[in-house]
Order: C-alpha cells, then structure tokens, then sequence
C-alpha cells in the first residue's frame, strides 16, 4: 500500500499543500513579532529600519504563502528575503560562511531553501490558487 505509486501520486500534492501552510505560519510569526510584538520576543524589541522591512515582508508574503494566494511569487521574494538575512544577519556577524551551527543561520537557511522549494513547486491543492486554477 505504502510503496503503490498511487498513494503517492494522491498525497503529493496535499502534503505540499500542508508544508506551504505551515512554512507560511512559521513565517508570519516572525513578521507578527517584529511587527506587532506578538508574541514579545527580546531580540526584536527595538528593530533597526532594515528588520522591520523584513518583518512587513515576512508578515505579508507568510499570509499569503499560508492562504496559498499567489504563492510562487511571494514563496520566491521570502526565499531571496532569507538569503539575505543569511549573509547580511549571520555571516558577517559572526564571519563563519558556511557554518550555520556556528552562525546562528540554520532557521535562515532552512526557510530560503523551502521557500525556494514552495516558488517553484506551487502551493498544492488545497488554497486559494489552486481555486483559481479550478475556475479556469
């Protein structure tokens, strides 16, 4: 049962749709906090101009990414966002390159590569775009 390319083909695209909500959620958290200070967290108590640009744009592509609305584009933007949180926020603060352990990156690097997954895999079935495409 496990191993029939059936069960597959048929739960592909609804964990896709699953992961797509919850990297969403996860973003739009940090857009919450930075944003709104909900929930308070400590390091985002007093954002320079730079971080709270991040925080709209973690706040708004999250929700959108999360709703499945217009996800590719937005998943895109929240990878390149996280790219440059990467290399602007971890590498040269700490210099380690390619040592995210050793940077404080792995959350970073984690979310640019599942948003870049997300840009170009699309939302799966259950969202907004995939209503869309249906009308069609």
């Amino acid at each position: 049962m496990f191993l029939d390319a059936p069960f597959y083909d048929f739960w592909r695209p609804r964990i896709l749709s699953l992961f797509r909500f919850v990297f969403g959620l996860l973003i739009f958290t940090y857009g919450t906090a930075k944003i709104f200070k909900i929930p308070f967290v400590e390091m985002f108590a007093n954002l320079s101009p730079l971080i709270q640009v991040a925080g709209v744009i973690e706040l708004i592509g999250g929700l959108l990414v999360m709703i499945g609305l217009f996800t590719r584009p937005a998943a895109f933007i929240l990878s390149g966002q996280m790219a440059f949180a990467y290399f602007i926020g971890h590498v040269s603060a700490s210099g380690h390159l390619f040592l995210p352990i050793l940077n404080n990156g792995i959350s970073s690097v984690l979310f640019c590569f599942g948003f870049l997954y997300l840009a170009v895999a699309g939302g799966g079935v259950w969202g907004i775009d995939a209503l869309f495409k249906k009308a069609k």
